[in-house]
């Protein structure tokens, strides 16, 4: 997953993704923009993740760790930016709107990517500077989740990740986990910003955009990142989010 183009400021890849595909820890040399073509992505930061459905792709600068999958069936259009000329440099993960001009946009520089009709110089410049003018950031509801430290308190975090609906206690996964209960606490509360149990509830609600956004019902949703109930998860949704799921999403694909 790298640009290969020898005179070209930016390429496109396509990477067609079964359900449950992940890209593991990994960085590029280059600035990258990640968009699902179709279905739903997933990329996680040491910081955040990231739901994005084909409203949203994600600005990854250069050298910044990241894992990127999907839940469910989708389509990537990976985009890979030279710094050296790209005259977009923001430092961080930065959402971008990807507007029905932007997915054409992309496929007319894929379509030259790939062995297509090749642009002459003068048009691929013109269609790359366009490129970077439609990357404006846009304002999303978002939950923003950072990993805990310490590799006992990590080791937690990992397994509600693998599954968010496992509810044992802080005192039982100490006894998994060889740590007591106040070290795991601290550990979280210290380096992630939020107790145990708000954080387990923001990886639950992390947990439930993507299969949200690939339409899954709410019902099925909620049991499946460890809500005894519909409305317990719409509850929780809310007091994160300010919005109910289905408010959601209508905002974020808005164009």
């Amino acid at each position: 997953m790298s640009r290969t183009g020898q005179n070209q400021a930016v390429v496109v890849a396509t990477f067609p993704m079964p359900p449950g595909t992940v890209f593991d820890w990994h960085t590029h040399d280059d600035h990258q923009l990640a968009w699902a073509a179709s279905g739903v992505l997933t990329v996680i930061t040491r910081q955040a993740t990231y739901v994005l459905p084909p409203t949203r792709a994600l600005w990854i600068p250069a050298g910044l760790p990241h894992e990127t999958g999907a839940e469910s069936r989708a389509t990537m259009r990976s985009l890979y930016l030279d710094p050296a000329r790209s005259p977009v440099t923001w430092a961080e993960p930065t959402p971008v709107a990807a507007s029905p001009l932007f997915a054409e946009l992309v496929g007319y520089l894929a379509n030259d990517s790939t062995g297509g009709d090749a642009l002459d110089e003068p048009r691929r410049g013109r269609a790359e500077a366009l490129l970077a003018d439609l990357l404006t950031p846009v304002p999303v509801t978002t939950i923003d989740l950072r990993l805990p430290a310490g590799e006992p308190a990590l080791r937690v975090a990992e397994a509600l990740r693998r599954d968010p609906s496992d509810k044992r206690t802080l005192r039982e996964w100490g006894r998994e986990v060889s740590a007591s209960e106040r070290t795991l606490a601290r550990a979280f509360a210290d380096t992630t910003g939020v107790p145990f149990g708000r954080w387990r509830t923001l990886l639950r609600l992390q947990a439930a955009l993507g299969l949200l956004a690939a339409g899954q019902p709410v019902g099925r949703v909620a049991a499946k990142v460890g809500y005894d109930t519909p409305s317990a998860f719409v509850a929780a949704f809310r007091r994160e989010t300010g919005v109910t799921p289905s408010r959601y999403f209508s905002n974020r694909n808005q164009r």
